[in-house]
């Protein structure tokens, strides 16, 4: 459902444990929002605990959890992290987005 390279495993592991969080325990959710220049965006976040209606997917040893209502947004997604000279940060490579803004941080389909 979603893969996780292996820089943005290295990442997370090392912000999880930043945050008092750990990789093989708790969560990365991610989700889908209204909001961004092309109507939808991107949220990440850490988690200790999951809700009732959140599917759970494991890749490369990281446990990721996605609201019911932004599965079908995420359907593919491949999460890598970019730390070139053109920015840092977590990328949502996404085969669903039909258009996505210049910074990447929002899609619409």
């Amino acid at each position: 459902m979603i893969k996780v390279s292996e820089e943005a495993k290295r990442k997370i592991s090392t912000l999880m444990s930043e945050e008092g969080f750990q990789v093989g325990t708790d969560y990365v959710r991610v989700g889908v929002k209204s909001g961004g220049c092309s109507g939808l965006s991107y949220e990440l976040k850490f988690d200790k605990s999951m809700a009732e209606d959140d599917k759970v997917f494991e890749d490369n040893d990281v446990k990721i959890i996605v609201d019911k209502r932004s599965v079908l947004y995420l359907a593919g997604t491949i999460l890598e992290f970019s730390g070139g000279l053109n920015g840092k940060g977590f990328v949502f490579n996404n085969p669903n987005a039909q258009r996505t803004c210049g910074c990447g941080e929002s899609f619409s389909l």
